[in-house]
């Protein structure tokens, strides 16, 4: 696999988001995000989604071009709505005046509508973090989870993310999970690979567990922790779909196929000023996590997390990345 700079990833990201329509502020803030994916270790929400990104935007299921639209309601509330372009450039848009109104109000609330998917959803409240903000994101997509007892897909993988600030620039705690057993891309590239699933990932169409990544894909996942995460995805559909009004899971198509309707996803984020309520947080926090480093093996969720600077990429998702910044025509299908 050839070894690449992370530098290097997301220029080429850019190029190829440029190649195929998106407006270069937007390619931008997309590319940044599948080089910090690629960097974290994160391989699905990185280069694995930049060849959907071009050809949906050569269809027009994503629009390139739109400019996200901020307004705050209330005081303490920030929407945008993304004008079904990508909701990474929507965040970049929101993000200042999110951080304001947070700083002003000591809690807000940011809501992005009608966006493509965000992929990383940690990627977004870690950025809050390193301003010294406590934030909580939900977002929802494709339906994939079918609920405890059942076999037909519902909501979608619904992930979770928290990003803690531990007060010198960085997250003192750090998770973004999805909602669902196993992400859905971990069942796409099982099938890519030939390989087989764990059971406890997924039920065929008749609600029996399996281990074939085809027939897990013609069925359903099944939720993290049975009950509970079934719980805690309902809470991001709620939250992602019904308060930003964008579409429930059940009516999001494929989010990697190239044609038909737009994602119009939402992401939704609590977002909290710690140093509103009290001195001891850091105190607090600290508590937390001298108590588990103590334990050998054990381990605070993204503490000390260090990116890589250069990539171990698989040669033909490189060389895919290199032929999209050639514009519209230098590939035909989706292949990862």
């Amino acid at each position: 696999m050839p070894l690449v700079t992370v530098s290097d990833i997301e220029s080429t990201s850019e190029k190829a988001l440029r190649s195929y329509g998106a407006r270069e502020w937007i390619a931008k803030s997309v590319a940044r995000a599948i080089a910090d994916s690629e960097a974290h270790g994160n391989v699905i929400c990185g280069l694995y989604y930049l060849e959907s990104y071009c050809l949906q935007l050569a269809s027009g299921r994503v629009s390139g071009s739109n400019d996200p639209h901020v307004s705050i309601p209330r005081p303490g509330s920030v929407i945008v709505d993304a004008k079904y372009g990508f909701a990474q450039a929507a965040f970049e848009r929101a993000f200042p005046l999110a951080v304001e109104t947070t700083q002003k109000n000591g809690t807000a609330s940011l809501s992005i509508a009608h966006s493509h998917t965000c992929t990383s959803l940690g990627y977004f409240t870690n950025q809050f973090a390193v301003h010294g903000l406590l934030a909580i994101g939900f977002t929802n997509a494709t339906p994939a989870v079918a609920p405890p007892g059942g076999n037909t897909k519902v909501i979608g993988t619904n992930p979770i993310a928290m990003s803690v600030p531990d007060g010198v620039g960085g997250s003192a705690i750090h998770f973004d999970f999805s909602t669902s057993a196993i992400a859905l891309g971990k069942i796409t590239m099982a099938k890519a690979a030939g390989e087989t699933i764990p059971l406890g990932w997924a039920v065929d169409s008749e609600g029996r567990p399996t281990t074939d990544p085809q027939s897990a894909l013609e069925g359903a996942l099944v939720s993290a922790g049975d009950y509970k995460g079934w719980g805690f995805g309902l809470l991001a559909e709620v939250l992602a779909a019904g308060i930003t009004g964008s579409l429930n899971s059940l009516d999001v198509g494929g989010l990697k196929v190239t044609e038909g309707a737009p994602h119009d996803l939402g992401q939704f984020y609590f977002i909290i000023d710690p140093s509103t309520h009290h001195e001891n947080f850091a105190a607090r926090v600290n508590r937390v996590a001298e108590a588990v480093e103590s334990q050998n093996g054990a381990r605070v969720p993204g503490a000390k997390r260090i990116p890589k600077a250069e990539i171990d990429v698989p040669e033909r998702l490189w060389e895919s990345a290199l032929l999209l910044g050639k514009g519209p025509g230098s590939t035909k299908s989706d292949t990862f």
